[in-house]
């Protein structure tokens, strides 16, 4: 079979190609750094393949006794925030999706308002701290558990849902909150699945809210030991100097060292609710 291209499809292909580079080169280039010796780095020999290969500086990073402690302060965050962020959001979105529930409009309106205003960082602070959640692990969930942007591409998932659904379990004699979770969620796996990807990886990179509402060392998030990690110079306070013998390179190594190690886990997620993204943003975006 043979396969015709037409120019339109090569300028596309092209298009994409660089694209897809533009996405790919910085990410490489870290690796290949990250991976090569002190002195190819400083004669600026690495393009996108490692030089003198070594992993000197990745055992940099994990002999940091603080990275393993945030690695699991920072998955107990990403699971228990994405849980708690999903359920509060699709509940209120299925509720807030009824023509019929009481000062639908007016609830709408106050939702939508927070997409342009909010109540500020240091109202928020006092707010959460009166609350007693610092120096909590809910103070790294609860403030940011509802997006008003997922809010509404879910509401407006539930608002395409047929009505014949709701009306067969109203038959079999399920309640509003019956319907909903025996119903409703096991119906909705793109867009929850899309949504969880949102909150996840939200979740994961945020470290604001750490250096807001966290005081206490052992609970603080990977990002922020990361961040530490290379504005302080954590390479030379490592031993990270003896490796080549120039702590500048040293540094600079390390801190594409830090992002990677930062970045891979979550991307790997990435796979496993592909199939799942691209159905679930579109079905949550547009009502038909």
């Amino acid at each position: 079979m043979k396969i015709k291209f037409s120019v339109f499809d090569v300028i596309i292909y092209f298009v994409i190609f660089c694209v897809a580079l533009s996405a790919l080169y910085p990410f490489l280039y870290m690796i290949a750094v990250s991976l090569s010796g002190t002195v190819p780095v400083l004669r600026g020999e690495v393009f996108l393949w490692p030089k003198e290969f070594t992993l000197n500086t990745y055992a940099v990073v994990f002999d940091n006794p603080d990275i393993g402690k945030a690695y699991i302060n920072t998955i107990l965050y990403t699971v228990l925030g994405t849980t708690i962020s999903l359920f509060v959001t699709a509940a209120g979105a299925y509720a807030l999706s009824k023509k019929t529930m009481l000062f639908q409009r007016p609830f709408m309106i106050m939702i939508v308002i927070t997409l342009f205003f909010s109540g500020g960082m240091i109202p928020t602070f006092l707010v959460v701290k009166s609350y007693n959640l610092i120096d909590t692990i809910w103070a790294m969930v609860i403030p940011t558990a509802v997006s008003s942007w997922n809010f509404i591409v879910m509401r407006t998932f539930f608002m395409n849902m047929p009505q014949e659904v709701e009306e067969s379990g109203k038959i079999d004699g399920l309640t509003d909150i019956g319907i909903f979770l025996r119903l409703v969620l096991p119906l909705s796996s793109a867009i929850i699945a899309t949504i969880g990807l949102f909150y996840g990886v939200a979740i994961w990179n945020n470290f604001f809210s750490a250096l807001l509402y966290l005081r206490d060392a052992d609970l603080l998030p990977l990002q922020v030991i990361i961040r530490n990690m290379v504005l302080q110079g954590a390479g030379g306070a490592n031993g990270a100097g003896n490796i080549g013998g120039d702590s500048m390179i040293v540094d600079e190594a390390l801190k594409y060292a830090t992002i990677i190690v930062t970045t891979v886990p979550i991307l790997l997620v990435y796979p496993f609710l592909q199939k799942y993204f691209a159905k679930g943003a579109l079905i949550g975006s547009v009502k038909g």
